[in-house]
Formats: structure tokens, sequence, C-alpha cells
């Protein structure tokens, strides 16, 4: 029974945004596609455990929410569902290659990216029909309460339907204003995978493997794009260091005490390349700018030989083209390592970031680093209520105890 339950949540993972859009095509709405998906996935919750996992879960997955979406027009038996039933009964499975987009997903990721949607609003419905996030996960990444994230998404959905807004695919001249907000999406995916919300893992390795597909897949359709090449290659030198991100017993790693050796080198060349293409172009910005900070780290064969002064001046950069809290607390840790950590806590007492776990840890680290411990554990017991990957618990209870005491 259990390993039915987990075969469910590991389709869900892995091929809930290929559903929804696969039914987004076939329905041409949005919320039937994901009230569809979802009736299948309750439905394999009560059939797999019994009858085993099919061969092709992801097929049987759209084959069952496709029959589901078809048995509910019958039963509304109106002149609209009779209609969208036999269109439904005779398309294709395979979509006719109708525009520049030739990937389900990323038809979906430019569809929910309407510009009728404010930005927002966009990333968090995408969020949640293509990477299957749930809202609690989507909030975290806006650092908004929950209830906020549901009535945006409520929002959402409710003007598609009342505006009409239908599912097809961008032109390719409609394909640049989309632009921001889908690399805002992919990079947001890849997060959540890269540091995983909830749960006993650290890493989410589907997000982040979907994340940097669909980053290749723009990157092909859109090559002139240098913030979609900054992007790929900020997800490439990002995911290369998967590996060694976690020890033998599975407990966290930093970046500074990470063995570089198990960094995938494929991944970090290709990566660097790309920054190098980048900056050719001469026309930087924020997923260029990162891209280059972590091509700097990917330089250096220790945390000791990175060239810090360097990542301060493009944390300058990527601040006057993109001011915000999150990047000010980035740049906040690399001033620390060029000029102590008195001086990167000045700069981190200055942020008004009290719901994001990591700029506790941060001032937890640099307390801990200026000789102030009892400050420090105060500071490790904040991000410790912020904070439910376990992983991530496991380490900042380790820390708390090195530094002041045991949680």
């Amino acid at each position: 029974m259990e390993d039915g339950h987990a075969a469910v949540a590991a389709v869900f993972r892995a091929e809930h945004g290929r559903a929804v859009a696969t039914l987004a095509r076939l329905l041409g709405d949005l919320g039937l596609a994901e009230e569809a998906v979802q009736d299948a996935f309750v439905v394999a919750l009560e059939r797999w455990p019994v009858d085993g996992t099919p061969p092709s879960p992801g097929g049987w997955i759209v084959t069952t929410a496709r029959r589901r979406a078809i048995d509910r027009f019958r039963r509304e038996s109106t002149r609209q569902a009779r209609h969208a039933e036999a269109l439904l009964l005779h398309a294709p499975d395979e979509p006719e290659e109708v525009g520049a987009v030739r990937d389900d997903r990323l038809r979906l990721l430019f569809t929910c990216c309407h510009p009728a949607l404010a930005v927002p609003a966009r990333v968090a419905l995408t969020l949640r029909l293509l990477g299957g996030l749930e809202t609690d996960e989507i909030a975290r990444a806006f650092l908004v309460p929950e209830a906020t994230l549901a009535q945006r998404l409520v929002r959402a959905k409710k003007k598609i339907r009342d505006a009409g807004i239908p599912y097809r695919v961008p032109s390719e001249a409609e394909l640049p204003d989309r632009l921001p907000a889908v690399l805002a999406v992919v990079y947001l995916v890849f997060n959540e995978g890269y540091s995983a919300g909830t749960g006993e893992a650290l890493v989410r390795t589907d997000l982040c493997e979907e994340a940097v597909r669909l980053a290749r897949v723009l990157a092909e359709l859109m090559p002139d794009e240098p913030e979609v090449v900054g992007l790929l290659a900020l997800l490439l030198l990002l995911h290369s260091r998967r590996a060694a991100r976690t020890d033998a017993g599975g407990r966290l790693v930093l970046l500074p005490d990470q063995d570089r050796s198990r960094w995938d080198a494929a991944l970090v060349a290709e990566g660097q390349a790309l920054v190098r293409a980048c900056l050719r172009r001469g026309a930087p910005g924020p997923y260029q700018l990162q891209a280059a900070v972590n091509a700097v780290h990917s330089d250096a064969a220790t945390a000791a030989e990175t060239d810090w002064r360097q990542v301060v001046a493009l944390y300058d950069h990527l601040l006057a083209l993109q001011p915000g809290p999150v990047v000010a607390l980035n740049r906040a840790v690399a001033v620390a390592e060029v000029d102590g950590p008195a001086a990167g806590l000045a700069l981190v007492d200055e942020l008004d970031l009290g719901a994001y776990a990591p700029f506790h840890v941060t001032r937890a680290e640099l307390l801990h680093r200026a000789g102030r411990p009892g400050e420090a554990v105060e500071a490790f017991d904040a991000a410790l209520g912020l904070t439910t990957n376990e992983v991530e618990r496991e380490h900042l209870r380790r820390r708390r105890s090195e530094v002041g005491g045991p949680a």
C-alpha cells in the first residue's frame, strides 16, 4: 500500500505539469484540465496500491484524465458540452505544430504568462499548473502569506475564464512580451527544487531537471535573447553542485565546505561557456549577472580561492539593475568575505527580511564569526522557526549546537 502511494506521489512530481499541459491542449480550458488531472491522481491513489503501478504511469494519468473529462461532458449533456466531448474524442494524442512553441509544457508556460494577468499572478498560476506546487510552497517562493497567494490564484483563474483567454500557442511576435514572466517561472521552479520547501530530501531533482529542460528549450527557441542564455547558464552552474550539497549521510554541505571535485564538470563547462558568450554580447541582465557570480565560484578550486571582490562588484551591478532585499543579502555575504563579518552584519541588519529563513541563517553565521554566540543562537532559533525542510532543519540544529548549545 505504501509503495503504491509513494509511486503516485513520485509520478505526481514528475508528470503533473506534462499531464496538465496535455489536457489543457485537448480541452482548451486550464481550469478543467487541472481538475481532470487531479481526478486522475485520485483514481490512481485508489487503484495503484491494489492493481500495481501501470507500465506507463504518465500515459495512464493522461488517459484517465481524458476519460474523466469526457464523462463530465456527458453528464452535463448541454450542446456546448457535447461539442467539447466530440472534440475531445477525436483530438489527436500528439499536437499539431501550429506555432513557434513545440513543447506542451512550454506552450502552457507562455499561455499562463498572458499579458492580461499581472506578473505575480502569471508566475503563481504557472507554478501551480506546470510545477504542481502546492499553495504553501508557492507562497514561500513569493515570500507572501499562504492566504494571499491562494487569493491570487483564484483571481487569476477567474480572469482567464471571464476574459475568455484561450489556450493557444502565442505568435513569435508575442513571445518577447511574455518572456520576463516565463523566465521568472522557470527560475522559481528550479529554486523550489534546489531547496525543497518541505519533506526529507534537500533537493527535488525532478523540478530542477524540468527547469533546466525548459530553459534549454527556451534557449533553442530564442537564442538571441541574452537573458534566456543567462538563465540557462545560471541553472546549469547551480545544478552542477547537486552531488556535493549533501554528504554520505545525507547531511547538508554548504558551498564553502563542498568537495568541488564532485561538481558536474560537464555542466560547469557548459555554464561557463554560456556566461562567456553573454559577456561578449555586452548587455548584462539579472540572470546573466547571477550566472556570472556562480561562474566566479566555479573558477575557484576551493572556497578560499574565490575572488570575492569580483563577486561584490557583480552584486553591485545586479543591485543597480534589480534592487531588492534578497540580492542585498547575498551581496552582504560577499562583503563579509572581503571586509569581515562586522561589515556584512551591518548590511544584513538594514534589511527587512524577517520572514525569510536565509536572512536569519546569514545573521547567525555572521554573529558567530563576530564573537556574539548568544545572539547567533537566537538567530538560529528564528531560522528553525521558518524552515520546514528536514535536511535544512538538521543542519541548523547542528550548527546551533556547535555555536551555543543543544536546540
